[in-house]
């Protein structure tokens, strides 16, 4: 029996496990857990191994590739459609090893141990912003039950909670005054801990020599250059900007039918996170960039008189996303001048 290809559908226990032979059929089933599973494959001859990029599959490609072992994740999107009749863990395995047999088929990167943790404290800090808009939405929520309006910002509202905490003739009752304080206090853990995180993502772009690159572009400072780093490390898995730029959801959706294409809003694929931070970048680098007597300036100015304000931010965070693979792919920092529309 000799195996080509392993598909693997992991579990957070159990895992199944499927064969292929050269001609792809199935010459193997086994389940195991996961610490019998790491044995398992590491007494088989140096084969494919396939998984879905899940939770815990970039560790076992880590494993599996020290084992020599040439690993391949792929999206569950693209697996699903190699499902052969009811869905089951035996048949998901099978479906993943068929998959990861196909010319075409598209696959992740495998993410070292220092690139899984700028994610994770990416995602922490998202958590804490999360929680302090949560917080701040609550007060203002319990504020206007009182019929007290406040202005929109964080600013305006840490002031008029600094007044209400303070003044007795504000209508709030002393138990409400006590609650807003310690708010106040919640509030200002969830300063303090953001702004940690962000001070520990400049000492990371700072010594990052793509990160450092990633940081001369316009609209793209340290937070946005290292969550990019840490997703698609130097974007070799990318052939070109445009790839990226899709991959990250920043291109129109495509219906195409009878040889007539049509063209609707962004696609909102891919990482939303790094989605979401490259068109906060683009909103603020938009007023400057625009003025700029370089190429891409001209652009800007060209497509804002004839398209909706936030068109022309995702179209800007698109532009910069390709300019981003360029910068990563070249060695070399963003020159505005020479960088074409």
């Amino acid at each position: 029996m000799s195996v080509a290809t392993i598909g693997i559908d992991l579990g957070k226990t159990s895992c199944s496990l499927a064969g292929l032979d050269g001609t792809g059929a199935v010459v193997l089933r086994r389940r195991f857990t996961r610490e019998r599973l790491v044995a398992f494959v590491a007494g088989q001859p140096a084969c494919v191994v396939a998984m879905e990029a899940c939770c815990g599959a970039h560790h076992l490609g880590r494993v599996f590739a020290a084992q020599g072992h040439a690993v391949r994740l792929m999206s569950p999107e693209y697996v699903q459609p190699y499902v052969k009749a009811q869905k089951n863990d035996d048949r998901d395995a099978e479906a993943i090893a068929e998959a990861a047999t196909r010319p075409t088929m598209r696959f992740v990167a495998l993410k070292s141990e220092a690139q899984l943790d700028q994610q994770t404290l990416h995602r922490a800090r998202s958590r804490l912003v999360n929680g302090r808009t949560r917080l701040m939405n609550q007060v203002r929520a319990i504020l206007l039950e009182r019929g007290i309006t406040v202005a929109k910002g964080r600013r305006a509202l840490g002031l008029a909670l600094a007044t209400l905490v303070d003044d007795e003739g504000s209508g709030l009752s002393g138990r409400m005054r006590t609650l807003i304080e310690e708010t106040r206090r919640e509030w200002a853990e969830f300063d303090a801990r953001i702004a940690a995180l962000d001070r520990e993502f400049v000492e990371t772009a700072r010594t990052s020599a793509p990160a450092r690159r990633l940081a001369t572009i316009p609209g793209i400072g340290a937070l946005n250059a290292t969550a990019l780093t840490a997703a698609v490390g130097e974007a070799e898995d990318f052939a070109s900007g445009r790839d990226l730029a899709a991959w990250l959801g920043l291109v129109p959706r495509q219906t195409t039918t009878g040889g007539k294409a049509r063209l609707g809003g962004i696609t909102k694929r891919g990482n939303v996170y790094l989605r979401t931070l490259l068109i906060h970048g683009a909103r603020a680098a938009l007023p400057g960039l625009s003025r700029g007597e370089t190429p891409l300036g001209a652009w800007l100015r060209g497509l804002s008189e004839r398209a909706h304000p936030n068109v022309v931010v995702v179209a800007l965070a698109a532009k910069l996303a390709r300019i981003a693979w360029a910068v990563l792919r070249s060695g070399a920092g963003y020159d505005g001048r020479a960088a074409r529309a």
